[in-house]
């Protein structure tokens, strides 16, 4: 179960949070000052936090500042009525990953905290493993194998195999794959994910005998040895 900090001070603004996110299985605590969320922060763990700017004693921007100058690496979703490009620049400068202005639809709410939290995963657990089925990822080095064949790969073909990896044997959508890999801005009535899938394949799967990158109708694409639908 995820657990997310919730900074907000607006009683109604944080009930409204706190029952969507429950339904959803997450776990939420919630504080209504910013020294209240770093000593927070700094005394448990967290894996997104969701950040007003207006709070009672110091601003979510310097909430944002003193965790990042404490190596705080939890993703920080700043949740906000000031809406102007230039609020909207503070705040990442000041270390939050993501920008949303209130009022806002739950549903955007919680399509942004789960991208961060899958490129959370994928940065900082990056591999519980570092090979599948002959390919070996080298972290240190950014490079990758296939029995012991060197593939080559652009930095971003390595982190959709890096992906891949993290999800083996699982079908993988192509929007979960763009959020991961690229953004969650990624234009999907493009081919972008379809034409770096391809890319991948004709490195990890060419001149070999068995493919491991498959196909999966009407969901993605998966890494597995053998699929029965491709």
């Amino acid at each position: 179960m995820n657990k997310v900090l919730l900074v907000e001070d607006d009683p109604r603004v944080a009930s409204f949070i706190i029952r969507g996110l429950e339904e959803q299985l997450y776990q939420v605590k919630n504080v209504t000052k910013g020294f209240d969320a770093i000593n927070e922060v700094m005394e448990n763990t967290y894996d997104i936090i969701i950040l007003d700017i207006m709070l009672p004693d110091i601003t979510g921007f310097e909430v944002c500042e003193v965790l990042r100058s404490r190596k705080v690496i939890v993703p920080i979703l700043i949740l906000s009525a000031l809406d102007t490009p230039h609020e909207k620049v503070k705040g990442l400068q000041a270390g939050a990953d993501d920008y949303l202005a209130k009022p806002f639809l739950f549903e955007e709410l919680l399509a942004r905290i789960n991208a961060q939290l899958r490129r959370s995963e994928f940065s900082n657990g990056i591999l519980d493993f570092q090979s599948y089925a002959g390919i070996e990822i080298n972290m240190k080095e950014q490079s990758a194998s296939r029995d012991g064949k060197e593939l080559n790969l652009s930095s971003r073909e390595l982190k959709l195999l890096i992906f891949f990896m993290k999800n083996r044997e699982r079908a993988l959508s192509r929007i979960a794959i763009a959020e991961a890999v690229w953004s969650i801005d990624l234009d999907m009535s493009s081919n972008t994910v379809d034409v770096y899938i391809n890319y991948l394949r004709n490195k990890v799967d060419k001149n070999f005998p068995i493919p491991l990158i498959h196909t999966i109708k009407g969901t993605g694409y998966m890494l597995k040895k053998k699929v029965n639908e491709s």
